[in-house]
Protein backbone atom coordinates (compact mmCIF):
# COMPACT_ATOMS: atom_id res chain seq x y z
CA UNK A 1 0.00 0.00 0.00
CA UNK A 2 1.26 3.40 -1.30
CA UNK A 3 0.65 6.47 1.20
CA UNK A 4 2.19 9.60 0.93
CA UNK A 5 2.24 9.89 4.69
CA UNK A 6 0.72 13.63 4.66
CA UNK A 7 -0.95 14.44 8.05
CA UNK A 8 -4.54 13.74 8.23
CA UNK A 9 -6.94 17.73 7.69
CA UNK A 10 -9.85 18.09 9.65
CA UNK A 11 -12.31 21.06 9.36
CA UNK A 12 -13.26 24.00 12.02
CA UNK A 13 -14.74 27.04 11.58
CA UNK A 14 -12.97 30.26 12.37
CA UNK A 15 -15.62 33.90 12.63
CA UNK A 16 -17.87 31.69 10.28
CA UNK A 17 -15.72 30.67 7.90
CA UNK A 18 -14.59 26.77 7.55
CA UNK A 19 -10.58 26.16 6.80
CA UNK A 20 -8.89 22.78 6.73
CA UNK A 21 -6.21 22.30 9.36
CA UNK A 22 -3.94 19.51 10.73
CA UNK A 23 -5.67 17.53 13.01
CA UNK A 24 -4.11 17.86 16.78
CA UNK A 25 -2.18 21.49 15.83
CA UNK A 26 -1.98 23.42 18.39
CA UNK A 27 -4.79 26.42 18.02
CA UNK A 28 -2.49 28.97 18.02
CA UNK A 29 -0.06 27.59 15.24
CA UNK A 30 -3.23 26.38 13.19
CA UNK A 31 -4.37 29.46 12.91
CA UNK A 32 -1.29 31.30 11.91
CA UNK A 33 -1.32 28.74 9.06
CA UNK A 34 -4.55 29.79 7.64
CA UNK A 35 -3.20 33.47 7.58
CA UNK A 36 -5.41 34.06 11.29
CA UNK A 37 -2.98 36.13 13.80
CA UNK A 38 -3.74 35.64 17.42
CA UNK A 39 -1.89 37.73 19.97
CA UNK A 40 0.09 36.22 22.19
CA UNK A 41 3.17 36.36 24.44
CA UNK A 42 4.07 33.37 26.47
CA UNK A 43 3.37 30.80 24.06
CA UNK A 44 6.53 29.69 21.90
CA UNK A 45 5.93 26.49 19.74
CA UNK A 46 9.08 24.99 20.98
CA UNK A 47 8.05 25.43 24.72
CA UNK A 48 5.86 23.74 27.30
CA UNK A 49 2.28 25.60 27.28
CA UNK A 50 2.64 28.31 30.39
CA UNK A 51 -0.90 29.99 29.63
CA UNK A 52 0.07 33.07 31.88
CA UNK A 53 -0.42 36.31 29.59
CA UNK A 54 -3.88 35.39 28.67
CA UNK A 55 -3.59 37.09 25.62
CA UNK A 56 -4.76 34.72 23.30
CA UNK A 57 -7.97 34.59 24.37
CA UNK A 58 -10.92 33.31 21.98
CA UNK A 59 -14.21 32.33 22.13
CA UNK A 60 -14.45 28.18 21.73
CA UNK A 61 -17.91 26.39 20.43
CA UNK A 62 -18.46 22.74 19.48
CA UNK A 63 -21.43 21.09 17.54
CA UNK A 64 -24.37 19.95 20.82
CA UNK A 65 -24.95 16.54 20.47
CA UNK A 66 -28.08 14.71 22.33
CA UNK A 67 -27.39 13.40 25.33
CA UNK A 68 -29.83 10.17 24.98
CA UNK A 69 -28.56 9.63 20.96
CA UNK A 70 -25.62 11.03 20.83
CA UNK A 71 -26.28 12.44 17.77
CA UNK A 72 -25.94 16.28 16.18
CA UNK A 73 -28.23 18.60 17.17
CA UNK A 74 -29.33 20.95 14.06
CA UNK A 75 -30.70 24.28 14.22
CA UNK A 76 -32.03 25.61 10.23
CA UNK A 77 -30.52 22.53 8.99
CA UNK A 78 -26.83 23.01 11.01
CA UNK A 79 -25.48 21.99 13.88
CA UNK A 80 -26.35 24.68 16.83
CA UNK A 81 -22.97 25.27 18.53
CA UNK A 82 -22.15 25.30 22.26
CA UNK A 83 -20.34 28.19 22.97
CA UNK A 84 -18.26 27.88 25.95
CA UNK A 85 -19.42 30.23 28.77
CA UNK A 86 -15.93 32.23 28.69
CA UNK A 87 -13.28 32.92 26.74
CA UNK A 88 -10.32 30.29 26.48
CA UNK A 89 -6.49 30.36 25.99
CA UNK A 90 -5.90 29.37 22.27
CA UNK A 91 -2.63 28.20 23.31
CA UNK A 92 -3.41 25.29 25.71
CA UNK A 93 -6.66 24.11 23.26
CA UNK A 94 -5.76 21.78 20.06
CA UNK A 95 -7.60 22.11 17.09
CA UNK A 96 -10.31 18.69 17.12
CA UNK A 97 -12.91 18.69 14.33
CA UNK A 98 -16.19 20.81 14.35
CA UNK A 99 -14.31 23.08 16.36
CA UNK A 100 -15.52 26.64 16.33
CA UNK A 101 -13.62 29.94 17.12
CA UNK A 102 -14.27 33.44 17.23
CA UNK A 103 -11.05 35.84 16.54
CA UNK A 104 -13.52 38.77 16.38
CA UNK A 105 -15.69 39.24 18.79
CA UNK A 106 -16.90 42.25 20.99
CA UNK A 107 -15.45 40.00 24.19
CA UNK A 108 -12.55 38.90 22.71
CA UNK A 109 -11.62 42.43 21.38
CA UNK A 110 -12.29 43.20 25.45
CA UNK A 111 -10.11 40.44 26.66
CA UNK A 112 -7.43 41.65 24.69
CA UNK A 113 -7.96 45.37 25.38
CA UNK A 114 -7.66 44.34 28.75
CA UNK A 115 -5.02 42.31 29.04
CA UNK A 116 -2.90 45.24 27.30
CA UNK A 117 -3.42 47.83 29.81
CA UNK A 118 -2.90 45.86 32.27
CA UNK A 119 0.86 45.10 31.19
CA UNK A 120 1.46 48.42 30.12
CA UNK A 121 0.19 50.06 33.79
CA UNK A 122 3.80 49.45 34.99
CA UNK A 123 5.71 49.28 31.74
CA UNK A 124 7.81 52.54 30.00
CA UNK A 125 5.93 54.25 27.13
CA UNK A 126 9.23 55.16 25.65
CA UNK A 127 9.64 52.46 22.42
CA UNK A 128 11.76 55.03 20.59
CA UNK A 129 14.91 54.46 23.04
CA UNK A 130 13.97 50.45 24.29
CA UNK A 131 16.83 48.38 22.27
CA UNK A 132 13.84 45.91 21.04
CA UNK A 133 12.61 48.22 19.24
CA UNK A 134 11.64 46.79 15.63
CA UNK A 135 11.15 43.45 17.11
CA UNK A 136 8.93 44.02 20.33
CA UNK A 137 5.81 42.29 20.08
CA UNK A 138 4.40 44.11 23.02
CA UNK A 139 4.93 46.91 21.01
CA UNK A 140 3.15 45.55 17.66
CA UNK A 141 0.30 44.08 19.71
CA UNK A 142 -0.40 47.47 22.06
CA UNK A 143 -0.97 49.01 18.64
CA UNK A 144 -3.39 46.66 17.06
CA UNK A 145 -5.42 45.43 19.92
CA UNK A 146 -4.92 47.61 22.68
CA UNK A 147 -7.50 50.71 23.86
CA UNK A 148 -4.73 53.13 22.25
CA UNK A 149 -4.80 55.37 25.85
CA UNK A 150 -4.23 54.28 29.54
CA UNK A 151 -6.54 55.15 32.56
CA UNK A 152 -3.32 54.04 35.04
CA UNK A 153 -2.72 57.78 36.73
CA UNK A 154 -0.86 56.60 39.15
CA UNK A 155 3.11 56.73 39.49
CA UNK A 156 4.78 53.53 37.62
CA UNK A 157 6.65 51.29 39.98
CA UNK A 158 10.48 51.84 38.88
CA UNK A 159 12.14 48.86 38.40
CA UNK A 160 16.22 48.39 37.96
CA UNK A 161 17.20 49.16 34.12
CA UNK A 162 20.40 47.38 33.64
CA UNK A 163 20.61 43.55 35.80
CA UNK A 164 23.36 41.35 34.99
CA UNK A 165 21.96 38.23 34.32
CA UNK A 166 25.25 36.20 33.02
CA UNK A 167 28.06 37.31 31.55
CA UNK A 168 26.04 37.93 27.57
CA UNK A 169 22.33 38.72 28.82
CA UNK A 170 21.20 41.93 30.53
CA UNK A 171 17.58 42.30 32.10
CA UNK A 172 15.66 45.61 32.22
CA UNK A 173 13.14 44.75 34.82
CA UNK A 174 10.75 47.28 33.55
CA UNK A 175 10.40 45.91 30.45
CA UNK A 176 9.75 41.99 31.44
CA UNK A 177 6.22 41.25 31.02
CA UNK A 178 6.35 37.71 33.07
CA UNK A 179 5.83 35.29 30.14
CA UNK A 180 8.07 32.70 31.59
CA UNK A 181 9.44 31.90 27.88
CA UNK A 182 13.13 32.31 28.91
CA UNK A 183 12.21 30.28 32.59
CA UNK A 184 10.95 27.40 30.60
CA UNK A 185 13.54 27.20 27.84
CA UNK A 186 16.44 27.34 30.77
CA UNK A 187 14.62 24.40 32.37
CA UNK A 188 13.26 22.10 29.88
CA UNK A 189 15.49 22.79 26.64
CA UNK A 190 18.63 23.95 28.29
CA UNK A 191 18.37 21.78 31.21
CA UNK A 192 19.98 24.52 33.59
CA UNK A 193 17.27 25.59 35.85
CA UNK A 194 18.92 29.01 37.32
CA UNK A 195 15.53 31.33 36.33
CA UNK A 196 12.52 32.36 38.38
CA UNK A 197 10.64 34.69 39.54
CA UNK A 198 10.73 36.23 43.18
CA UNK A 199 7.91 38.99 44.78
CA UNK A 200 4.18 39.68 43.77
CA UNK A 201 2.01 41.84 42.04
CA UNK A 202 3.57 44.80 40.41
CA UNK A 203 6.15 43.71 42.46
CA UNK A 204 7.34 40.69 40.69
CA UNK A 205 10.51 40.22 39.40
CA UNK A 206 12.63 38.03 36.82
CA UNK A 207 15.89 36.57 38.58
CA UNK A 208 18.45 33.76 39.15
CA UNK A 209 18.45 31.27 41.89
CA UNK A 210 20.63 32.79 44.87
CA UNK A 211 24.27 31.83 43.76
CA UNK A 212 23.77 31.21 40.17
CA UNK A 213 23.80 32.85 37.43
CA UNK A 214 23.22 32.65 33.28
CA UNK A 215 25.69 31.14 32.09
CA UNK A 216 25.23 28.37 29.94
CA UNK A 217 26.59 27.90 26.42
CA UNK A 218 23.15 28.47 25.47
CA UNK A 219 21.80 31.68 27.51
CA UNK A 220 21.66 34.02 24.53
CA UNK A 221 18.01 31.69 23.09
CA UNK A 222 16.53 33.58 25.80
CA UNK A 223 17.27 37.20 24.41
CA UNK A 224 15.92 35.59 21.06
CA UNK A 225 12.83 34.11 22.68
CA UNK A 226 11.58 37.12 25.05
CA UNK A 227 8.59 38.90 23.28
CA UNK A 228 9.39 42.49 24.71
CA UNK A 229 12.89 44.46 25.20
CA UNK A 230 13.42 42.80 28.81
CA UNK A 231 16.63 40.13 27.95
CA UNK A 232 19.17 42.39 25.57
CA UNK A 233 22.35 40.78 24.23
CA UNK A 234 25.46 42.49 26.20
CA UNK A 235 26.94 42.17 23.02
CA UNK A 236 24.56 43.85 20.58
CA UNK A 237 23.00 45.85 23.28
CA UNK A 238 21.88 49.30 21.97
CA UNK A 239 24.47 48.79 18.95
CA UNK A 240 22.44 49.45 16.14
CA UNK A 241 18.73 49.49 15.19
CA UNK A 242 17.26 46.36 13.61
CA UNK A 243 15.70 47.75 10.98
CA UNK A 244 18.79 48.85 9.44
CA UNK A 245 20.66 45.77 9.46
CA UNK A 246 20.33 43.38 6.60
CA UNK A 247 19.44 39.75 7.00
CA UNK A 248 21.53 37.08 5.14
CA UNK A 249 21.03 32.92 5.83
CA UNK A 250 24.47 31.29 6.55
CA UNK A 251 25.54 27.84 8.94
CA UNK A 252 27.34 28.03 11.57
CA UNK A 253 31.06 26.45 11.46
CA UNK A 254 31.57 25.80 14.85
CA UNK A 255 30.84 21.79 14.38
CA UNK A 256 29.32 18.93 12.17
CA UNK A 257 25.86 19.98 12.95
CA UNK A 258 25.58 22.03 10.39
CA UNK A 259 23.26 24.73 12.43
CA UNK A 260 21.22 27.70 10.36
CA UNK A 261 21.65 31.04 11.12
CA UNK A 262 20.94 34.61 10.37
CA UNK A 263 23.76 37.41 9.45
CA UNK A 264 23.21 40.67 10.36
CA UNK A 265 24.63 43.64 9.07
CA UNK A 266 25.08 46.78 7.79
CA UNK A 267 27.37 48.76 5.19
CA UNK A 268 29.80 45.72 5.16
CA UNK A 269 29.81 44.95 9.09
CA UNK A 270 28.01 42.11 10.72
CA UNK A 271 26.57 42.96 13.99
CA UNK A 272 25.12 39.68 15.45
CA UNK A 273 24.23 36.25 14.49
CA UNK A 274 21.19 34.58 15.72
CA UNK A 275 19.68 31.05 14.83
CA UNK A 276 17.61 30.33 11.68
CA UNK A 277 14.57 28.05 12.31
CA UNK A 278 15.22 24.54 10.84
CA UNK A 279 13.48 21.84 12.56
CA UNK A 280 15.87 18.91 10.99
CA UNK A 281 18.34 20.58 12.20
CA UNK A 282 18.23 22.65 15.06
CA UNK A 283 14.72 23.67 15.87
CA UNK A 284 14.95 27.57 16.74
CA UNK A 285 18.22 27.48 19.18
CA UNK A 286 22.15 28.10 19.08
CA UNK A 287 24.96 27.81 21.52
CA UNK A 288 26.34 30.95 22.33
CA UNK A 289 29.64 30.37 20.82
CA UNK A 290 28.82 30.16 17.63
CA UNK A 291 27.15 33.72 17.64
CA UNK A 292 30.74 35.10 18.42
CA UNK A 293 32.48 33.76 15.08
CA UNK A 294 31.70 37.24 13.26
CA UNK A 295 34.79 38.61 14.92
CA UNK A 296 37.12 36.40 12.81
CA UNK A 297 36.27 38.97 10.19
CA UNK A 298 38.07 42.16 12.08
CA UNK A 299 40.31 40.38 14.50
CA UNK A 300 43.85 41.79 14.20
CA UNK A 301 45.53 38.64 12.81
CA UNK A 302 43.18 39.11 9.54
CA UNK A 303 44.99 38.62 6.18
CA UNK A 304 44.16 40.86 3.87
CA UNK A 305 46.49 41.04 1.29
CA UNK A 306 49.01 38.46 -0.79
CA UNK A 307 52.52 37.46 -0.06
CA UNK A 308 55.35 36.12 -1.50
CA UNK A 309 58.48 35.27 0.32
CA UNK A 310 57.14 37.69 3.26
CA UNK A 311 56.72 40.45 1.21
CA UNK A 312 53.37 42.02 0.39
CA UNK A 313 52.56 41.99 -3.19
CA UNK A 314 49.11 41.83 -5.64
CA UNK A 315 47.09 38.89 -6.11
CA UNK A 316 48.39 38.10 -9.38
CA UNK A 317 51.53 37.95 -8.59
CA UNK A 318 50.98 35.75 -6.35
CA UNK A 319 48.73 33.41 -7.90
CA UNK A 320 51.18 33.31 -10.80
CA UNK A 321 54.56 32.55 -8.33
CA UNK A 322 51.63 29.73 -7.12
CA UNK A 323 50.84 28.16 -9.99
CA UNK A 324 55.12 27.76 -10.60
CA UNK A 325 54.92 25.88 -7.91
CA UNK A 326 52.57 23.66 -8.13
CA UNK A 327 53.51 22.89 -12.00
CA UNK A 328 56.64 22.31 -10.67
CA UNK A 329 55.44 18.92 -9.64
CA UNK A 330 56.16 16.11 -6.71
CA UNK A 331 53.09 18.18 -5.13
CA UNK A 332 50.98 17.26 -1.71
CA UNK A 333 47.52 19.10 -0.46
CA UNK A 334 46.03 19.42 2.53
CA UNK A 335 42.50 20.14 2.51
CA UNK A 336 40.39 21.62 5.40
CA UNK A 337 36.53 20.39 7.04
CA UNK A 338 36.27 23.91 6.38
CA UNK A 339 35.93 24.36 3.17
CA UNK A 340 32.87 24.71 0.95
CA UNK A 341 31.90 21.35 -1.34
CA UNK A 342 32.14 23.38 -3.99
CA UNK A 343 36.49 24.24 -3.13
CA UNK A 344 36.56 20.83 -1.73
CA UNK A 345 35.48 18.97 -5.38
CA UNK A 346 37.98 21.59 -7.41
CA UNK A 347 40.82 20.71 -4.50
CA UNK A 348 40.16 16.89 -5.54
CA UNK A 349 39.94 18.03 -9.14
CA UNK A 350 43.38 19.58 -8.87
CA UNK A 351 44.58 16.62 -6.65
CA UNK A 352 44.18 14.24 -9.48
CA UNK A 353 45.66 16.27 -12.61
CA UNK A 354 49.09 16.58 -10.84
CA UNK A 355 49.01 13.51 -9.04
CA UNK A 356 49.12 15.09 -5.69
CA UNK A 357 48.20 12.61 -2.59
CA UNK A 358 45.27 14.62 -0.38
CA UNK A 359 45.07 15.46 3.54
CA UNK A 360 42.57 16.57 5.40
CA UNK A 361 42.88 16.43 9.26
CA UNK A 362 40.18 15.69 11.72
CA UNK A 363 39.50 18.26 14.43
CA UNK A 364 37.39 16.61 17.13
CA UNK A 365 37.04 17.97 20.66
CA UNK A 366 34.32 17.69 23.24
CA UNK A 367 31.04 17.79 22.13
CA UNK A 368 27.41 18.82 24.33
CA UNK A 369 24.90 16.53 22.81
CA UNK A 370 23.16 18.80 21.66
CA UNK A 371 24.05 21.37 19.66
CA UNK A 372 27.84 21.09 19.31
CA UNK A 373 29.43 18.09 18.04
CA UNK A 374 32.38 16.31 18.31
CA UNK A 375 33.43 16.89 14.85
CA UNK A 376 34.41 20.74 14.65
CA UNK A 377 34.24 21.22 11.37
CA UNK A 378 31.22 21.92 9.01
CA UNK A 379 32.00 19.83 6.39
CA UNK A 380 34.65 16.88 6.82
CA UNK A 381 31.43 15.36 5.08
CA UNK A 382 31.97 16.64 2.29
CA UNK A 383 35.63 15.87 1.69
CA UNK A 384 34.18 12.46 1.35
CA UNK A 385 31.38 13.14 -0.75
CA UNK A 386 33.56 15.08 -3.40
CA UNK A 387 36.60 12.18 -3.25
CA UNK A 388 38.67 15.02 -1.50
CA UNK A 389 39.74 12.20 1.07
CA UNK A 390 38.48 8.40 1.61
CA UNK A 391 39.02 8.54 5.13
CA UNK A 392 37.17 9.39 8.83
CA UNK A 393 40.18 10.51 10.66
CA UNK A 394 43.63 11.78 9.13
CA UNK A 395 47.14 12.39 10.34
CA UNK A 396 50.14 14.44 8.81
CA UNK A 397 52.76 11.19 9.08
CA UNK A 398 52.91 10.03 6.30
CA UNK A 399 53.04 13.30 4.87
CA UNK A 400 55.95 14.18 6.84
CA UNK A 401 57.60 11.05 6.24
CA UNK A 402 57.31 12.05 2.14
CA UNK A 403 59.09 15.52 3.26
CA UNK A 404 61.72 14.13 5.12
CA UNK A 405 62.48 11.33 1.80
CA UNK A 406 62.15 14.26 -0.57
CA UNK A 407 58.86 12.98 -2.31
CA UNK A 408 57.16 16.06 -1.66
CA UNK A 409 58.93 18.98 -3.19
CA UNK A 410 55.74 21.39 -2.71
CA UNK A 411 52.97 21.69 -0.85
CA UNK A 412 49.74 23.47 -1.18
CA UNK A 413 47.94 23.74 2.01
CA UNK A 414 43.91 25.34 2.39
CA UNK A 415 42.75 26.85 5.45
CA UNK A 416 44.76 24.78 8.07
CA UNK A 417 47.43 25.42 10.54
CA UNK A 418 49.79 22.58 9.86
CA UNK A 419 52.39 23.27 12.86
CA UNK A 420 49.81 22.00 14.83
CA UNK A 421 49.36 18.45 13.57
CA UNK A 422 52.62 17.51 13.32
CA UNK A 423 54.96 19.46 10.71
CA UNK A 424 57.36 21.74 11.81
CA UNK A 425 58.20 25.18 10.61
CA UNK A 426 61.47 23.36 10.25
CA UNK A 427 60.29 20.77 8.01
CA UNK A 428 58.20 23.09 6.01
CA UNK A 429 61.14 24.75 5.06
CA UNK A 430 62.31 21.62 2.80
CA UNK A 431 59.01 21.84 0.99
CA UNK A 432 57.96 25.13 -1.30
CA UNK A 433 54.59 26.08 0.22
CA UNK A 434 51.37 27.57 -0.87
CA UNK A 435 48.73 28.77 1.59
CA UNK A 436 45.21 29.86 1.22
CA UNK A 437 44.37 31.45 5.07
CA UNK A 438 42.20 33.82 6.55
CA UNK A 439 44.37 34.61 9.28
CA UNK A 440 48.12 34.71 10.58
CA UNK A 441 49.41 31.79 12.23
CA UNK A 442 53.07 29.73 12.03
CA UNK A 443 52.00 28.11 8.77
CA UNK A 444 51.56 31.43 6.79
CA UNK A 445 54.73 32.71 8.47
CA UNK A 446 56.74 29.86 6.73
CA UNK A 447 55.05 30.15 3.70
CA UNK A 448 56.27 31.11 0.25
CA UNK A 449 53.60 32.29 -1.38
CA UNK A 450 49.95 33.47 1.12
CA UNK A 451 46.83 33.89 -0.52
CA UNK A 452 44.70 35.61 1.46
CA UNK A 453 40.76 33.72 2.09
CA UNK A 454 37.55 34.62 2.98
CA UNK A 455 35.32 34.07 6.07
CA UNK A 456 32.28 31.95 5.89
CA UNK A 457 30.62 35.16 5.76
CA UNK A 458 32.40 36.60 2.79
CA UNK A 459 31.38 33.95 0.47
CA UNK A 460 29.11 31.65 -0.98
CA UNK A 461 28.73 27.62 -1.26
CA UNK A 462 27.48 24.73 0.84
CA UNK A 463 27.93 22.22 3.43
CA UNK A 464 27.15 18.72 4.29
CA UNK A 465 26.65 18.38 8.15
CA UNK A 466 26.40 14.94 10.30
CA UNK A 467 23.30 14.16 9.05
CA UNK A 468 24.33 14.41 5.51
CA UNK A 469 22.29 17.43 4.81
CA UNK A 470 23.77 19.36 2.18
CA UNK A 471 23.03 22.84 3.03
CA UNK A 472 23.72 26.21 1.52
CA UNK A 473 24.59 29.28 2.44
CA UNK A 474 25.35 32.69 0.80
CA UNK A 475 27.60 35.75 0.99
CA UNK A 476 26.67 38.10 4.23
CA UNK A 477 29.29 41.10 3.15
CA UNK A 478 32.31 42.00 1.11
CA UNK A 479 35.89 40.37 1.85
CA UNK A 480 38.96 42.67 1.90
CA UNK A 481 39.55 44.82 -1.12
CA UNK A 482 41.76 42.12 -3.66
CA UNK A 483 40.78 39.37 -1.99
CA UNK A 484 38.88 36.44 -3.85
CA UNK A 485 37.07 33.12 -3.23
CA UNK A 486 39.00 30.12 -2.93
CA UNK A 487 37.11 28.84 -5.91
CA UNK A 488 38.69 31.57 -7.74
CA UNK A 489 41.91 30.45 -6.82
CA UNK A 490 41.23 27.00 -7.08
CA UNK A 491 39.26 26.68 -10.11
CA UNK A 492 42.45 28.74 -11.81
CA UNK A 493 44.45 25.97 -10.50
CA UNK A 494 42.71 23.11 -11.84
CA UNK A 495 41.91 24.77 -15.10
CA UNK A 496 38.16 24.62 -14.63
CA UNK A 497 35.02 27.32 -14.63
CA UNK A 498 33.90 28.25 -11.43
CA UNK A 499 30.40 29.36 -13.27
CA UNK A 500 29.70 25.45 -14.31
CA UNK A 501 30.87 24.26 -11.02
CA UNK A 502 27.67 22.50 -10.02
CA UNK A 503 27.26 21.31 -13.17
CA UNK A 504 30.63 19.14 -13.22
CA UNK A 505 29.72 18.45 -9.30
CA UNK A 506 26.06 17.15 -10.25
CA UNK A 507 27.79 15.31 -13.25
CA UNK A 508 30.72 13.63 -11.52
CA UNK A 509 29.69 13.34 -8.00
CA UNK A 510 26.81 10.92 -7.68
CA UNK A 511 25.59 11.89 -4.14
CA UNK A 512 25.45 15.22 -6.07
CA UNK A 513 23.28 14.25 -9.34
CA UNK A 514 20.62 16.50 -9.84
CA UNK A 515 21.30 19.14 -7.49
CA UNK A 516 22.28 22.73 -8.07
CA UNK A 517 23.60 25.48 -5.26
CA UNK A 518 20.19 27.55 -6.61
CA UNK A 519 18.03 24.61 -5.74
CA UNK A 520 18.95 23.55 -2.69
CA UNK A 521 15.75 23.80 -0.48
CA UNK A 522 16.27 26.28 2.79
CA UNK A 523 16.13 23.05 4.58
CA UNK A 524 19.18 21.06 2.93
CA UNK A 525 18.66 18.26 1.11
CA UNK A 526 20.15 14.44 2.94
CA UNK A 527 21.98 13.10 0.05
CA UNK A 528 22.63 9.14 -0.33
CA UNK A 529 25.48 8.25 2.72
CA UNK A 530 25.00 4.57 2.37
CA UNK A 531 28.89 5.13 0.73
CA UNK A 532 30.36 5.77 3.82
CA UNK A 533 27.59 3.95 6.17
CA UNK A 534 30.50 1.70 7.43
CA UNK A 535 32.85 4.42 8.47
CA UNK A 536 33.02 5.50 12.19
CA UNK A 537 32.84 9.23 12.76
CA UNK A 538 33.79 11.12 15.95
CA UNK A 539 30.56 11.25 16.99
CA UNK A 540 28.50 9.01 18.35
CA UNK A 541 25.38 10.53 20.15
CA UNK A 542 22.01 11.40 19.15
CA UNK A 543 21.20 15.04 18.32
CA UNK A 544 18.50 16.14 20.84
CA UNK A 545 16.94 18.96 18.23
CA UNK A 546 17.44 15.64 15.22
CA UNK A 547 14.77 13.65 13.96
CA UNK A 548 14.47 10.53 15.85
CA UNK A 549 17.27 8.58 14.17
CA UNK A 550 19.32 10.77 12.89
CA UNK A 551 22.77 10.27 14.57
CA UNK A 552 24.82 13.36 15.08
Amino acid sequence: MVTDNKPPLISINVDGVEHQVVAGTNLVDALAKIGKEVPHYCYHPKLTIAGNCRMCLVELGSPMRDRATNEVILENGKPKIGWQPKPAIACATNVSPGLHVKLDSPEVKACREGVTEMLLLNHPLDCPICDQAGECKLQEFSAEYGKGYSRYVDEKNAKPKKTRLGPRVTLDDERCILCSRCVRFCNDIAKDPVLGFVNRGSFNTLTCFPGKELNNNYSLNTVDICPVGALTSTDFRFKMRVWFLKKTPSICTESSVGVNTTIWSREGKIYRITPRQNDAVNDTWMADSGRELYKQVEDAHRITSASVKGTKTSVDIAFNTASEIIKSGHLAIVGSGHLTVEEQYLLSDLAKKHSAKTYVPAHTGKGDGMLISEDHTPNFRGALVTGLTQNAAVDLKALSSDIESGKVKSLLICREDVTTLGLSAQLLSKVRVIVIATHKNATTDTAEVVLPGLTVFERSGSFINCQFRLQSFVQAIPGPAGTLPDSSYLARFAGLNVNSLWKELAQHVPALAGLAHGKIPEDGVVIDSSKWSSLTFPEGRLLKFAPAGVTA
